[in-house]
């Protein structure tokens, strides 16, 4: 097709998780309630941690960063997936669906760069805890904090700028439940070979990047902790970074694969079950994970609620 001549689409049909209508309901309740315990659980440890002077330190505002983000990325996707459970027309306008593109970039960058910085500060106070306080001050752990998003908010106008060279003529159906790149890459009429370049090129370096930021830190904090054979030091060693790596590795997993490997032949389900765990499941876990295994914000958070009660 002759792309100077074609009509290009303003709109496109989001065909969501499942074709079934008697399902609908059902997944609308599931997901709802997993949008509200997800956003209760994020925005309610950024207000434990903003309203608890004890957890002013380095750590807690790098959780509270990802509380963020997490919440950003759940709000990016969700509300327009419970809304299209319930509507006859499933529609996205071309506007809306680079904007949802763009927030969903934004906030999936940054928290790749967040754990890296989460996993360097386990490294310095584990490796390096009589110098913590000297090496991360309040300054550069906001300067830490502020490079992430500005990372993030970078690498997601570099793929919004080269998605304008593309244009959509063939089909508006994208078969996902938000507007993702690689589906969008499906249905343009102009060779996104230099898109899928990019992704490969700008994804992969800042997932290779931030894991070997994590390896390192861990591999050096695995090496102290040898050193010191303290059952005690591994205790508080494991209990300090448990929570980071099991959320690192539940993060990673699904999107180191999808964009790393753009090109894999996975079909679309495939493509939507890796895609909901990121941006519906792990916002879910990440709190729960953190306060569960952190003993600081459990203590917090029962003084809050004695308080309260």
């Amino acid at each position: 097709m002759d792309t100077k001549n074609a009509t290009s689409l303003t709109e496109f049909v989001l065909t969501g998780l499942t074709y079934q209508p008697d399902w609908h309901i059902h997944l609308f309740l599931t997901f709802l309630i997993i949008y509200l315990i997800t956003t209760v659980g994020n925005l309610g440890l950024i207000a434990l941690i903003y309203n608890d002077p004890h957890l002013h330190i380095p750590m807690y505002l790098f959780l509270g960063s990802l509380a963020f983000v997490d919440a950003w990325i759940s709000s990016t996707v969700t509300p327009k997936m419970l809304v299209n459970f319930l509507a006859k027309r499933k529609m996205i306008s071309l506007s809306e669906c680079i904007t949802q593109l763009f927030s969903f970039a934004f906030s999936a960058t940054t928290e790749c760069f967040l754990l890296a910085t989460m996993a360097f500060d386990r490294y310095v106070a584990i490796c390096k805890p009589l110098l913590y306080s000297v090496i991360m001050t309040n300054r550069l752990c906001i300067r830490l904090s502020v490079l992430s998003f500005v990372g993030g908010l970078i690498h997601s106008i570099i793929h919004i700028g080269f998605l304008f060279r593309l244009t959509f003529c063939k089909s508006n159906i994208i078969h996902h439940f938000y507007c993702d790149i690689m589906p969008l890459f499906k249905i343009s009429c102009t060779d996104p070979s230099i898109n899928v370049l990019m992704v490969f090129i700008f994804s992969g370096s800042i997932q290779v990047f931030t894991i070997l930021t994590v390896l390192v830190s861990y591999i050096l904090v695995l090496f102290t902790i040898l050193k010191n054979k303290s059952i005690q030091g591994i205790r508080k060693a494991f209990s300090t970074c448990g929570a980071h790596l099991l959320s690192v590795s539940l993060y990673y997993g699904p999107l180191l694969f999808r964009y790393v490997h753009p090109g894999s032949a996975q079909t679309d389900a495939q493509d939507m079950m890796d895609s909901l765990f990121y941006t519906v499941i792990i916002p879910l876990l990440n709190p729960i994970i953190y306060s569960l295994r952190n003993k600081k914000v459990i203590d917090s958070l029962t003084k809050v609620l004695k308080r309260n009660v």
